[in-house]
């Protein structure tokens, strides 16, 4: 795993919120899947930038790390806590635990851009946001550089069709429905526990997109890419066992 999680700090804003996992989350064997881990930490940043007195703008997720330390099952109770774990000129870290009965079974950091609302363009971080988030993160400074490496030579591709319940409101893909692929090749390899995983957005897909999929071994699971015409889009890292 290429992300730092930084343990949970003793001072500043965190929010919380509760969380069942139900049968729509779930695979065969009833563990949640990863698709359904990103909602669950989209749900709480949401209901934490949502819940502050501040206009915080738009922000675009350009990284979601996962450390599953056990996979929540179905109709478990998650308590979710996220909280500001670093910042730079134009984008901010958040971190995520997932709780089940007290112990977290899920650490997330997600790595976010800021962007002018009228241009989309890059922009720094908006007035008012350090009064609200800056104690959580404590001065920490964070990159924005992504680092996932180059899908390898001129491999097989597969089509990835996208579907209406991908889309979200901006007509975009939303972040969540990338993780679908992984499932798909964790199927594929009949592994369904995962130790941790890496998400990495750059031009992000759109609706009407023909997008296509390089899949490749990697360091304890597998690699995939996300393809439109020569242009890559997002990748994963999953470091998966049997």
């Amino acid at each position: 795993m290429l992300t730092e999680l930084t343990p949970r700090p003793g001072r500043g804003r965190v929010t919380s919120l509760d969380r069942s996992v139900g049968a729509a989350d779930v695979r065969p064997d009833g563990r949640a899947r990863l698709d359904a881990l990103a909602r669950f930490i989209q749900d709480v940043g949401d209901e934490d930038s949502t819940t502050a007195d501040v206009e915080t703008g738009i922000w675009v997720m350009r990284r979601l790390a996962l450390r599953i330390e056990r996979a929540p099952k179905f109709r478990s109770v998650l308590a979710l806590s996220t909280w500001c774990s670093g910042v730079g000129p134009r984008w901010a870290e958040r971190r995520t635990d997932l709780a089940l009965d007290g112990d977290v079974v899920v650490s997330a950091a997600t790595l976010w851009a800021h962007l002018d609302p009228a241009t989309f363009a890059p922009a720094p971080i908006p007035p008012g946001f350090d009064a609200v988030w800056g104690e959580a993160a404590a001065g920490r400074r964070v990159s924005a550089r992504l680092s996932h490496g180059p899908a390898p030579g001129a491999a097989p591709r597969s089509v990835w069709p996208l579907r209406a319940t991908d889309i979200d409101m901006l007509g975009h893909v939303n972040n969540t429905a990338y993780w679908a692929a992984a499932e798909e090749e964790l199927v594929r390899r009949a592994q369904t526990r995962v130790a941790w995983a890496e998400m990495e957005f750059r031009g992000g897909l759109d609706a009407g997109d023909v997008v296509e999929l390089h899949t490749a071994e990697h360091e304890g699971g597998f690699a995939i890419w996300f393809f439109v015409g020569d242009d890559v889009r997002a990748s994963a890292l999953v470091g998966s066992t049997t």
